[in-house]
């Protein structure tokens, strides 16, 4: 079917389908986490040597020589008969040199190094065409009433179309149904005066660690369809840029495998922070066009395709958090899509079934990805003026500070009081500095983090006050009054919470950079914000040493920063101190040092009291999961990943000051050995545990008397704790845990308040809920009886590289349970 049939495909009814009442979730949505431990990924092949830049040419085409990788007869896409990871660069560099419609850039490097492919395909443009083009984009994020009024953008604004591929890398067939549209747009007649009008970008695979090795996740073992809120991953920042760059009017991310295939819109609870009329009427009548073309294909195996705004229960399929690329995308102003082809060719099918079967359906697979492009590049072309409207109107509802439009019922078919999620945007947020800041590193980190994903911050020149409160100069002032108000305040806001609105929810319903990135940050409801001041391209250091020379130096662990710079100094043999109430004392003699380590951390040293035990650099054994394998990395610690398969095949845990068990370690599955190993490590070092994998340890094991009680499985979200000296915080959950019947010398460090966002309701039979959890301790310390210091988490302080202002907390676990070790 060739592109020009497509353009002028008509739509038809579709049949409905049959409502489905659950869906199986994917692997990475929680509690799987307490089951692989995280190894060190094998290291990458070296590729040849090649030029990554693009030519010269600020127009288009922009051509760039890829270098070639390897060939590598492991690749897992070849046994599906799909192209392997090492074929793509020859494949578009030929294209390169055959067609002036193609160009190919290097966008950024997966974890383990391979180079990340973004293909533009558009008519050659002049340089002073495509510097119009960057000139109108500008205008219609920044300037949208200009932008409405301009008849020059309407007729010549090129429309944008992302088309992202492979995110997951068992889900091949994205990649090679995009190859095709490529190839066809690039030498067919019929799309030259398409792509006069229209440029379509794709990120050809968004994980090719995982497309190589057959692994949904990326090298480094991170759900990327999970990242793009917090963009811990390259893969993940290399997608942030590219949809913040390209303003995308359509985003499709292709994925496998739902039977019949699922095309989106969601299920309800929909994004509070959406304006939805602006997607809605779009996004359903673009997927009733691709769901047309899909049931024209022929296969009866994707006869029936599935929408889950339509035939799904609420909650099934939800569009709530913004980690995913469709939900995350529409704050960039596009119509978004997840796409989930037919035909299941991973995982057990893959190693079961027949080579033949499996290139039959990966066949079926790829045709189904190339009729969804098709048919949403066709609805693309037909319906561009109000498209762009469409994304104009979103930025100057978000310039203006207008409040989200009231959608009615039936506003397109199915739309109800299920479907109707709102929230009212404060007039500003303010991330204070100095005395009213709890952490600088925190505050500069999300500052950066905000500016790195289109959201304008300001850095007040003078002192100022907002909202009755009065700031110092250099505090930061998020105006909501800006194009992009939804995206800064779906990572701002507290969040909600829905356990009433929905019964299930698909992945987390609660996340807050404002509440668990340990930052302090006030929100201004109401008034003028007048603050002069200057865009902000990155935060302002923050490190410090504000103490007397020749007196001692303390440092707090207030983030995760802290505790890297205490590992660094530790690393250059500085002889560190430890005291009661978890400060770290470095030596005067060690000025010059903690100098460095203030500038590189942004740590701050203060003048220490005498006092504190010494304390070295821990070595940790961790049975964690891949998040937490990185975030402990990232604060310095030395850690040896290790399970249940490692202790017994003979893992020395003498050589180990901390062992930390939260995934794949099992004490009742260690051969005789082992366990003795286990036992004489316990009679000295220091164990940090969390989930139902530590509370299991700690039980079998005879830890720390205490009883471990299981929040429901699927509850998650952003709750508030009090700590032993009665002040209140934020926590994250997933899968929560508390204790009870704390024996002997337990004590609790943490206890819960409540829920504040997310989603948390009872069992069928009661057990389970928030209300249980309400008073009871979170996270509790002790020593055993046969001497070790012990930490037991039932949050979840480092899920998914999130919570970073929760980090501090498991590092001070770490040196206080190492207290003990005497190896």
């Amino acid at each position: 079917m060739t592109l020009t049939v497509l353009l002028l495909a008509t739509m038809t009814t579709p049949a409905t389908a049959a409502p489905a009442v659950g869906r199986a979730h994917e692997p990475g949505n929680g509690p799987e986490r307490n089951q692989i431990a995280a190894v060190d990924p094998p290291p990458l092949a070296t590729a040849a040597r090649g030029d990554n830049w693009p030519d010269a040419n600020p127009g288009y085409p922009r051509r760039t020589v890829l270098r070639a990788y390897p060939e590598d007869p492991s690749d897992r896409a070849i046994k599906l008969g799909l192209a392997p990871y090492h074929a793509l660069a020859p494949r578009l560099n030929d294209l390169q040199r055959r067609s002036d419609r193609v160009s190919v850039e290097v966008v950024g490097r997966s974890t383990a190094g391979r180079d990340l492919y973004l293909v533009t395909l558009t008519a050659p443009e002049s340089p002073a065409e495509t510097r119009r083009q960057e000139a109108w984009r500008d205008e219609i994020e920044n300037d949208p009433v200009s932008a409405a009024r301009d008849v020059f953008l309407r007729s010549g604004y090129k429309a944008p179309v992302w088309i992202n591929a492979n995110i997951h890398g068992d889900e091949w067939e994205g990649t090679d149904g995009a190859l095709r549209v490529i190839e066809d747009l690039a030498f067919d007649p019929g799309a030259r005066d398409f792509l006069r009008r229209h440029r379509v970008y794709v990120n050809l695979t968004a994980n090719p660690d995982g497309r190589v090795a057959g692994t949904r996740a990326n090298a480094a073992g991170f759900d990327l369809n999970r990242d793009f809120v917090t963009s811990s991953q390259p893969e993940s920042r290399a997608m942030r840029d590219v949809v913040r760059r390209t303003q995308p009017l359509l985003v499709l991310d292709e994925h496998g495998y739902v039977a019949n295939t699922l095309i989106e819109p969601t299920t309800p609870p929909h994004g509070q922070n959406y304006d939805f009329d602006l997607y809605v009427e779009h996004g359903y009548a673009g997927g009733l066009r691709m769901e047309e073309a899909v049931r024209g294909l022929g296969h009866p195996e994707a006869a029936t395709p599935e929408i889950p705004f339509r035939d799904y229960e609420p909650g099934v399929w939800d569009g709530w958090a913004p980690i995913y690329t469709a939900q995350y995308s529409m704050y960039h102003g596009a119509v978004s899509y997840t796409i989930e082809i037919p035909m299941r060719v991973n995982r057990g099918d893959y190693t079961t079934q027949p080579v033949t079967e499996l290139r039959r359906r990966s066949a079926i697979n790829t045709d189904v990805v190339e009729a969804t492009i098709r048919s949403a590049l066709a609805y693309v072309d037909e319906h561009r003026a109000a498209m762009v409207d469409n994304q104009i109107e979103m930025f100057r509802r978000g310039l203006a500070g207008e409040p989200q439009r009231f959608v009615p019922d039936g506003f397109v078919p199915g739309f109800g009081p299920e479907d109707r999620y709102t929230t009212e945007f404060p007039r500003a947020y303010v991330i204070p500095v100095g005395d009213g800041q709890r952490s600088g590193q925190a505050a500069a980190r999300l500052v950066d983090h905000l500016v790195a994903h289109d959201v304008r911050v300001k850095r007040a020149d003078r002192a100022f006050a907002l909202g009755g409160r009065a700031y110092p100069a250099g505090s930061y002032v998020v105006d909501m009054h800006q194009p992009k108000r939804a995206l800064a305040n779906v990572m701002l806001e507290a969040g909600r919470d829905i356990s009433d609105r929905v019964p299930v929810m698909y992945d987390i319903s609660g996340w807050s950079h404002r509440l668990l990135w340990g930052a302090s940050v006030d929100v201004v409801r109401h008034g003028r914000v007048d603050v002069r001041g200057r865009a902000v391209a990155a935060a302002s250091p923050t490190g410090s040493l504000d103490a007397p020379v020749g007196s001692d130096l303390a440092l707090v662990l207030a983030d995760g920063k802290d505790a890297a710079a205490v590992n660094d100094l530790l690393a250059r043999g500085v002889e560190l101190r430890r005291q009661d109430d978890g400060t770290i004392v470095a030596p005067a003699s060690a000025r010059s040092a903690a100098e460095e380590v203030a500038d590189r951390y942004g740590a701050r040293f203060t003048a220490a009291k005498p006092g504190g035990v010494p304390l070295r650099r821990p070595t940790v054994a961790g049975a964690v999961a891949a998040d937490e394998l990185k975030a402990l990395r990232d604060m310095g610690f030395d850690v040896r990943p290790v399970s249940t398969a490692t202790v017994d095949a003979g893992f020395d845990l003498a050589e180990v000051d901390v062992l930390l068990v939260s995934s794949g370690l099992r004490y009742d599955q260690l051969g005789a050995p082992a366990r003795a190993g286990v036992d004489a490590f316990l009679a000295r070092g220091g164990v940090v545990t969390r989930g139902a994998t530590g509370a299991r340890f700690n039980a079998d094991t005879g830890l720390l008397p205490v009883r471990a009680v299981a929040g429901r499985e699927d509850a998650n979200g952003v709750v508030s704790v009090v700590d032993e000296a009665g002040v209140v915080d934020h926590s994250f959950v997933y899968a929560p845990y508390w204790f009870t019947d704390l024996g002997p010398g337990v004590t609790a460090r943490q206890r819960y308040q409540g829920l504040v966002a997310g989603h948390w309701s009872t069992r069928p039979d009661g057990t389970g809920g928030g209300a249980e959890a309400v008073g009871q301790a979170a996270v509790v310390a002790g020593t055993s009886p046969r001497g070790a210091r012990a930490v037991l988490f039932g949050t979840e302080p480092l899920f998914r590289d999130h919570p970073k202002g929760l980090y501090a907390q498991v590092a001070d676990a770490i040196y206080r349970t190492a207290g003990s070790s005497s190896r």
